[in-house]
């Protein structure tokens, strides 16, 4: 092929100089007709076939080929045909004689010609799409999955993304209610895929059948809802980015972080920023475009959505209730009663109609035993002889001084000891721990070693007075008599002989 320089020299000589193109062919050594396509052509061409490559071993089997492929949109795309898998079915079933090259052609030709194009969109203030992604980050040093909500303002490309354990329904609306806060208002209209979260079922036509919980965050917020067609992920595009975005930038490094709460502070931290940004083809910054969206949104109602779950539940003889196969407890006044499990992302709730009679830490492990060991004391004071085997116990940190105090019980009281040393612990269940701590750290001082004397130093430092012990009014606590010290004791240490 000859060079551009060529083509500008041979074009100049004949279309400047006026020479004859036979001159020009011989003083270059090149043909006539070749000058005459440098003429027609400012730069080289290339190589351009006159017509389609001949494949007489390939083309009775076209037909098949075409087929093939165009079932294969039927299927999921990993178990679609290869060119290699074609080309081994064609040897196997058809006696193909000739080469992979050939079909790896018409595949890729194939996959261009029916390849899907989209028409650029604009998008009007005030509209939303929502999608959940996944990375991995690390909690309190133990590295586990991430499920995030991702909820992206077109217009302005505003982003918001918010953490949690899992890819719960609770997660799903405690993400809608933190991205509204966060937006300060509802967009119109939110742009879903078909998730099971929101989705009961599509009817005939494409109408969907919201879930119940989905149907009551419409109904609080009064967004309209739209749903992308099945298995058209560039119908939500934006927020399709604005996952690869989270995954790859604001998730990026893998974050750390002591609890979920810091870690999603830090995650809104980074699409606050993300705001002074500029989006490549769009005018101002993503904050100032996201102005014209927040004069379109609907107002927040008084109150946030309740994003929970709620589920009957029941009281075990061991003051448990199960959920999701996890148990956490209850207080044991409620044994054996019915009760309301209000499931949040971080928290558990069980509540006996509108009483709420325990709260715990959600845990999202398997076949987890949560205890609050205020619920067992009652029972525990009636059996104290399950005191030192009592699980609910087991994880309960308390102060050295506790154990001191225990010690000095069972040396003075014997068996009584474990009752009063749980008529202390029961302390817990009206005062604040370090109330209850600095009590039994007084007691211990005035070696006044029982349940009454470590309540009476309780409320005494309550009502701001020195604690007074008489020991009168409380013949039961153990008494001590001290002797009055005799100052001619003194002198058997002058009189002392060295040794």
């Amino acid at each position: 092929m000859h060079t551009v320089e060529i083509y500008a020299q041979v074009r100049r000589q004949v279309m400047v100089e006026g020479q004859s193109q036979r001159s020009v062919a011989r003083d270059f050594g090149i043909s006539r007709d070749t000058v005459a396509k440098m003429l027609r052509h400012a730069l080289p061409p290339g190589y351009r076939r006159s017509a389609p490559a001949a494949r007489p071993k390939l083309a009775p089997f076209l037909g098949w080929i075409e087929a093939t492929l165009a079932a294969d949109k039927l299927v999921h795309r990993k178990q679609r045909h290869t060119a290699k898998r074609i080309f081994d079915r064609l040897k196997a079933e058809h006696a193909y004689t000739g080469g992979y090259t050939a079909i790896k052609d018409v595949v890729a030709e194939h996959e261009r010609r029916t390849r899907e194009m989209f028409v650029p969109l604009v998008h009007p203030p005030g509209d939303a799409q929502v999608d959940f992604g996944e990375a991995r980050v690390v909690i309190g040093g133990v590295e586990q999955k991430c499920h995030f909500l991702a909820m992206d303002l077109p217009h302005s490309d505003a982003p918001f993304v918010a953490v949690f354990p899992r890819e719960t329904t609770e997660a799903f609306c405690q993400g809608h209610v933190d991205a509204f806060a966060f937006f300060g208002g509802v967009p119109r209209s939110i742009l879903y895929d078909n998730t099971t979260i929101a989705v009961a079922r599509i009817l005939a036509g494409g109408e969907r059948k919201r879930t119940q919980v989905f149907d009551q965050l419409v109904s609080h917020y009064l967004f309209k809802d739209r749903f992308a067609r099945v298995g058209k992920g560039n119908d939500k595009g934006n927020v399709e980015g604005l996952v690869k975005y989270t995954q790859r930038t604001i998730l990026t490094p893998v974050p750390q972080a002591p609890d979920w709460e810091t870690l999603g502070a830090q995650v809104r931290e980074r699409c606050l920023a993300r705001r002074a940004e500029r989006v490549r083809g769009s005018e101002g910054t993503i904050g100032e475009r996201m102005l014209a969206d927040q004069a379109a949104f609907l107002p927040l109602p008084a109150a946030p959505f309740d994003c929970c779950r709620i589920v009957a539940g029941r009281v075990s003889s061991q003051s448990l209730v199960r959920f999701q196969r996890n148990d956490y407890s209850a207080p044991v006044a409620h044994g054996y009663q019915e009760v309301l499990v209000k499931a949040y992302v971080h928290d558990v709730v069980l509540c006996r109609g509108s009483e709420v009679i325990a709260r715990h830490r959600r845990s999202y492990e398997h076949e987890v035993m949560v205890f609050d060991p205020m619920h067992y004391l009652p029972l525990i004071e009636r059996k104290p002889g399950s005191l030192d085997q009592a699980a609910p116990l087991a994880g309960w940190t308390l102060p050295e001084d506790f154990a001191v105090l225990r010690r000095l019980l069972d040396r003075r009281l014997g068996k009584r000891g474990a009752r009063e040393y749980i008529g202390v612990l029961r302390l817990h269940e009206a005062f604040r721990a370090e109330q209850v701590h600095s009590a039994v750290i007084a007691a211990l001082r005035l070696g006044a070693i029982s349940y009454d004397a470590v309540k009476h130093c309780l409320l005494a430092a309550l009502e701001g007075r020195p604690a007074k012990l008489d020991l009168v009014h409380y013949p039961h606590l153990p008494r001590a008599d001290v002797a009055l010290t005799d100052p001619a004791a003194y002198n058997d240490l002058l009189t002392a002989v060295a040794p």
